[in-house]
């Protein structure tokens, strides 16, 4: 009954892109045993759809304009909006696309196939030396190390073009510290504890020496594969 109930619910969701109200109608949804049955018979419109995903747009708006403040652009400076996603068919988010940017979004690429496009143009330009576009892949999120008080510290910055290598110096935090604990973590929360945890390892062998006398050089290095 409930998984008639969400593939009722998807469809009606995908009727409301186009008309006003959608009707949701299942007869015998359950039944009593006893020759009882239940019909569900319910009117869903738009206006309640929307109101219903309201936070979920503006969540995106978010989204956007934290990433023009990210890449240091205005929006009257981007070029196209593409859609990306089967929900970017819902009438109320390109509205608000289109006022937050100033401009219609481009329906030119099909919502649903426009990844797989971008990563076969990306695949493409790899491969091929006289390919005309240039695409440049970006880490999406800081990456770097926890140090002494559960603090992070960054040695890739969000958004930094890959290829890439960084290296940072550290030292030891203790008196006659032998051992030290390397965890890598990957976001933007100045605290370790809130950023995602990639691995970890320890590096032994240190010689004993009083805290801050003993060098650790650390080097995070991105191929082009991301890796």
């Amino acid at each position: 009954a409930l998984q008639r109930l969400k593939d009722a619910a998807e469809k009606a969701k995908c009727e409301l892109s186009t008309v006003q109200e959608a009707e949701i109608n299942l007869p015998f949804i359950i039944s009593g045993g006893q020759s009882e049955a239940l019909h569900l018979q319910r009117v869903l419109t738009r206006d309640l759809l929307e109101s219903l995903c309201e936070d979920l747009i503006n969540r995106t708006i978010d989204i956007c304009r934290q990433t023009l403040a990210d890449a240091k652009l205005d929006a009257d400076e981007i070029e196209e909006v593409v859609l990306v996603g089967g929900m970017t068919r819902m009438p109320k988010v390109q509205q608000a696309i289109a006022n937050f940017f100033g401009r219609e979004p481009s329906k030119g690429v099909h919502p649903d196939e426009v990844v797989a496009i971008g990563a076969a143009i990306q695949g493409a330009a790899l491969v091929e030396d006289h390919h005309q576009m240039i695409l440049l892949d970006v880490t999406p999120h800081a990456l770097g190390i926890m140090t002494y008080g559960s603090n992070f510290e960054e040695l890739i910055p969000q958004n930094t073009t890959v290829p890439t290598s960084r290296t940072k110096i550290f030292t030891t935090s203790r008196d006659n510290q032998t051992a030290v604990k390397i965890i890598v973590l990957q976001g933007e929360h100045q605290k370790a504890e809130s950023n995602e945890l990639l691995g970890e390892f320890m590096l032994t062998g240190l010689r004993r020496a009083p805290k801050g006398q003993v060098e650790i050089e650390v080097t995070f290095e991105i191929n082009a594969d991301g890796i």
